[in-house]
């Protein structure tokens, strides 16, 4: 993966180190394994592989434990992806001392995902991060560049 230089563990980074943190350099160490990755990124198995100021791109393969009952890959899934993209994003644009939390987000689903459709990506970018409010959108593409889902975030910036 793109600039990996340690074993990927999960867990949380304590307020206190991520305030001595900028966004992106806590974003940075997520995607290069020197800081754990949330733990729902374990239970799912994705990976946030790519941070730069403004743009994060997390993965995954798709697998039969991530479908709904009618098999095909539970809109849940792309959800969860594109939240953690756009949240992530707007983060790196941060300064030490400030987080972000998700105030709502939107997504649309155009074509179906199913183990089949192999590693998908999920790219965040920030479309405006002010002093109380980031927004991102986020796009989800297949192996060929396929559009299967996007979407868009509004987060609320504070210090906490």
């Amino acid at each position: 993966m793109p600039g990996q230089t340690t074993p990927k563990t999960y867990g949380t980074v304590s307020p206190e180190a991520r305030a001595g943190m900028t966004g992106l350099e806590f974003v940075q160490g997520l995607a290069d394994g020197t800081l754990p990755l949330n733990t729902i990124a374990e239970t799912l198995g994705y990976d946030v592989i790519e941070a730069a100021n403004g743009r994060v791109v997390v993965s995954i393969v798709p697998t039969d434990r991530h479908l709904n009952p009618s098999g095909t890959v539970h809109g849940g899934l792309a959800a969860t992806l594109l939240d953690s993209c756009m949240g992530l994003a707007v983060q790196t644009t941060l300064a030490k001392g400030f987080a972000q939390t998700t105030v709502e987000f939107k997504i649309s689903l155009l074509r179906p995902i199913t183990p089949q459709t192999g590693l998908i990506r999920a790219e965040g970018l920030v479309l405006n991060a002010g002093r109380r409010v980031g927004t991102a959108e986020g796009r989800i593409t297949d192996g060929n560049g396929r559009l299967l889902a996007h979407g868009t975030t509004t987060c609320l910036i504070f210090a906490p």
